[in-house]
């Protein structure tokens, strides 16, 4: 497949997946009012995930091998996603969909001033315009512009934590799909069991709901972190990790929409104006840029 081949499907891939990933806040909480509290639910998926994820991931006796620190930037990537998730409990999903969308902005930062990869000014008016978003999005009710909930904290380290792990992962990503998917797993349920009880006391589940919560945590583990992340870390290392945030983009308006339609959750509006900010920072991200004309010699 060449380059542009690869690169096509692989921003379809990513595409798709903000898409699945709006709805993901569904399972969360239906975990979440049957018992599975806190994050005792994204600790169950997480976990139904690697599970499931193991055959394939160790077919033949196969170890997961290769370089630390892409493995350790995998899993760091699961850890991100376990915070995200957890959000979901403690947050407006609105919200916390808005604050993960942040990343562009810290894969920025951190391709500028950490990898020293060049950065033009367009990207640096992408962090004043996605940061000014924050601001305006936390302050919207007239307070100090900081977090109010849990959730919206989780997302915010989730999110940081996340452009480092896509930073990692488009520099020195060694491993397959399914191998991948195994490892941002386990980084994922490691993360939710030692949260859990730090957050809420051990879950009590009804006899005639174990079977529902045990069925539902098996399909969210095998379908959003399975099957959509395998499909994800493939597409994330042939892609630049800002546009991987762009592109995740869509998970934004599913996400909006479902809460509003499902779970009666609106914005304020200078929430909104803040959340619009965010985006046209993701956006400016992407945006093409014209190599600089070279000078004619004398």
């Amino acid at each position: 497949m060449s380059d542009p081949r690869a690169t096509a499907l692989a921003s379809g891939i990513v595409l798709a997946t903000g898409v699945f990933w709006g709805l993901y806040w569904l399972p969360v909480r239906g975990l979440d009012r049957i018992g599975l509290n806190g994050a005792w639910g994204t600790a169950a998926i997480t976990l139904a995930a690697a599970i499931l994820l193991a055959p394939v991931a160790l077919r033949g006796g196969r170890r997961v091998a290769g370089d630390r620190i892409a493995i350790a930037s995998i899993a760091a990537g699961g850890a991100a996603f376990a915070l995200y998730s957890i959000g979901f409990v403690y947050g407006r999903v609105a919200m916390i969909i808005l604050l993960w969308f942040l990343s562009p902005v810290w894969s920025t930062l951190i391709g500028r001033w950490i990898m020293g990869w060049p950065t033009p000014r367009l990207r640096l008016v992408a962090i004043v315009v996605g940061l000014a978003g924050l601001v305006v999005m936390l302050g919207a009710d007239g307070a100090v512009p900081l977090p109010r909930e849990l959730g919206e904290w989780m997302t915010l380290v989730g999110g940081l934590l996340w452009s480092i792990s896509t930073t990692g992962i488009r520099v020195r990503a060694e491993l397959d799909p399914p191998q991948a998917a195994f490892v941002f797993a386990c980084g994922a349920a490691v993360t939710a069991l030692l949260l859990s009880p730090l957050l809420e006391p051990p879950p009590i589940v009804a006899d005639g709901d174990l079977a529902v919560a045990v069925g539902l945590a098996l399909v969210t583990g095998g379908l959003w972190w399975g099957v959509s992340l395998s499909a994800l870390m493939w597409a994330t290392a042939r892609l630049d990790p800002a546009r991987v945030a762009i592109l995740l983009m869509t998970e934004v308006l599913v996400g909006a929409v479902s809460a509003a339609v499902v779970a009666a959750e609106t914005l304020r509006p200078l929430e909104i104006v803040g959340g619009a900010l965010v985006l046209l920072a993701g956006a400016l991200e992407v945006w093409p840029i014209r190599p600089a004309p070279k000078r004619p010699r004398d």
